[in-house]
């Protein structure tokens, strides 16, 4: 869920032994953690929170050791338009190259428009800084989501199909949040699913259940009924990666101005790429079309 462009160097081999050890308690807990979650009450939510709080741990945890670098297709639905793109992550960054807009492959006039961004891409560090920067800072946002989760909901049980079990959750109301995302966060209700054989999270969603107001409504506001939803699942054996995240906020903004947010996004096709990868031998790979195994 939390993976970003922050490519990390391996770790030395001691570093590597110690945070597997770091794995065994809370995989250890995991039976006892269930059994209880799926015993539990709709008024006993502290054992479905507390599974819930250990499987996110593992996932930030998951995500810390993850030195891999993928390939893959990217389709981004909005309003306005509909794109599909390639996309290579390497140790410096991303490089995506935009193959069909709108249901139809590029013009030849299109894709030099596409080399010239990628050209400019690769020979401006300021460009290649600001998109690390922006990427640095949602992944950062994001594990901030995941560590307030267990705190700022109530989980209860709700069913369980094979290896996913599924919480719902309701708003917490004795969290108080700390800013303007964490009150939005906390003004839904939905529900979580858990892989429980690898301990993963596989799928989250949500409903905005009020008007949630920013200054008392004139700095602007969220309409009741925004919704989101989270998919990822394990596309490589031991790696877990995003899948989809869908979108959908509507309401006001300071000086009336209109928040419509809509935007789906699904990764498929993921196929692993060298570590060793630059970003140039990135954008080629996606230019000529090379499968990832290519030296």
């Amino acid at each position: 869920m939390l993976h970003a462009v922050r490519k990390q160097k391996t770790r030395p081999l001691l570093s590597n032994c110690i945070v597997k050890l770091t794995y065994l308690a809370p995989v250890a807990a995991m039976a006892v953690l269930v059994s209880a979650a799926l015993h539990a009450t709709d008024n006993d939510v502290s054992s479905a929170n507390e599974l819930v709080r250990t499987v996110l741990e593992n996932e930030m945890r998951a995500e810390d050791q993850d030195h891999s670098h993928w390939m893959y297709r990217l389709e981004e639905d909005q309003p306005t338009k509909r794109q599909i793109k390639e996309v290579v992550e390497t140790e410096e960054g991303l490089v995506e190259r935009l193959i069909s807009l709108n249901g139809r492959p590029l013009s030849a006039a299109q894709q030099q428009q596409e080399d010239a961004r990628i050209e400019r891409l690769l020979h401006d560090p300021t460009l290649e800084e600001k998109q690390r920067r922006e990427r640095q800072k949602d992944a950062e946002q994001a594990r901030i989501f995941v560590k307030m989760l267990p705190d700022a909901f109530n989980f209860t049980y709700a069913r369980r199909q094979g290896d996913l079990v599924q919480f719902d959750f309701k708003p917490n109301p004795n969290f108080r949040p700390s800013n303007r995302e964490a009150r939005v966060f906390h003004a839904m209700e939905g529900s979580m699913s858990i892989n429980v054989k690898d301990n993963r999270l596989a799928a989250i969603g949500g409903k905005l259940m009020q008007e949630v107001k920013f200054g008392g409504g004139f700095l602007g506001h969220l309409d009741k009924g925004g919704r989101f939803a989270f998919r990822q699942q394990e596309i490589a054996p031991g790696h877990w990666d995003m899948t989809l995240l869908d979108v959908e906020m509507q309401g006001k903004a300071l000086f009336f101005k209109t928040i419509n947010v809509q935007d789906k996004e699904i990764r498929s096709s993921y196929q692993r790429v060298p570590d060793n990868l630059t970003l140039e031998q990135a954008a080629e790979r996606i230019k000529e079309g090379l499968p990832p195994g290519t030296p």
